[in-house]
């Protein structure tokens, strides 16, 4: 297979790929032709469709898997596919994990380990709301293990959610023992929990995308929300502990313009919101030096806000 990050200007590729997204749009002299993203698990590729009169265009639309076969050429400094022909892919023709960009790292790695922080949980209240969530509940594991973090900018691959929450936790692990006033317990569960509403948020892969209670909503009120629910469920639970639990969750983006309800108020919120702008600003560095094999300047990121370049080796 021809992978997306393998292509060069001028390039003849005729395979297959995930079709991301497909609009009609005209040219400055009023000229019908198509703009297709196309997928692989290796990234995306803006593509044009300039002749749709033509016999070698097939019926398809987005998230179909089509047969594509044109050449690859360079657009104000990035990488275009002209589409010659398309069609419809047949499902012998393709293996759909080729098209879905997936953690780097095995889901069940991550997943026992994150068991192993529920099981050093001493709090009982605590772990039994963690064991609630990813012991008993399956379809919340099942979409916690395999949906996104995001849609776009960090860990917006299979997976992404279960190694971004895993990374959060791990960090706040090291904050606790680093800061003796933090309440372990507390943190860590946060941790584990701060984006559960995502499983609701955005849709399952191919599509990635925004559900309608996603945009309605939003992940942080949703995994509030979810929390709550299962808090209600426990016999006992401590009234005052299900609080700091709800607001370190709806405060874990630490400010108010970055979609938290509230700015937090106590040490663990403040510890989780930090937790979670580090390894999310890590990660989309990481996915920014990844995309080029090059020393020099990457130019600027509108999410990092700066210049962006490789440390010289």
């Amino acid at each position: 297979m021809h992978f997306i990050e393998s292509f060069h200007d001028g390039d003849r590729i005729s395979d297959v790929y995930l079709c991301r997204s497909r609009a009609t749009a005209l040219t400055k002299a009023g000229k019908e032709y198509d703009n297709v993203i196309l997928q692989d698990k290796t990234g995306q590729i803006d593509s044009k469709i300039w002749d749709l009169s033509s016999g070698g265009i097939g019926d398809f639309d987005a998230l179909d898997f089509v047969y594509a076969a044109g050449q690859v050429t360079s657009y104000n400094g990035a990488l275009q596919f002209k589409i010659e022909r398309i069609r419809r892919a047949e499902e012998n023709e393709y293996i759909a994990a080729d098209y879905i960009p997936c953690s780097r790292y095995g889901i069940e790695d991550m997943y026992g380990e994150l068991m192993e922080y529920v099981k050093s949980i001493k709090n009982p209240f605590i772990k039994k709301l963690l064991t609630d969530f990813f012991v008993e509940d399956t379809a919340f594991i099942s979409s916690f293990k395999n949906v996104s973090a995001a849609k776009t900018v960090h860990h917006g691959f299979s997976g992404g959610l279960l190694e971004h929450s895993l990374s959060v936790t791990r960090i706040c692990v090291k904050m606790a023992e680093n800061y003796d006033y933090l309440n372990r317990d507390l943190l860590v569960a946060c941790a584990m929990l701060h984006d559960a509403g995502k499983v609701k948020e955005l849709s399952a892969f191919p599509k990635n995308d925004y559900t309608d209670e996603g945009n309605f909503i939003g992940h942080i009120v949703m995994g509030y929300e979810m929390v709550m629910e299962k808090i209600r469920r426990i016999e006992g639970f401590p009234e005052i502990l299900a609080s700091e639990i709800g607001h370190c969750i709806l405060a874990h983006h630490g400010e108010l313009e970055y979609g938290s309800p509230k700015k937090p108020s106590i040490a663990e919120a403040l510890a989780l919101s930090l937790a979670d702008n580090m390894d999310a600003k890590m990660e989309t560095m990481r996915e920014v030096l990844d995309t080029k094999d090059t020393n020099d300047w990457l130019g600027y990121n509108r999410w990092l806000e700066s210049n962006v370049r490789k440390t010289q080796i």
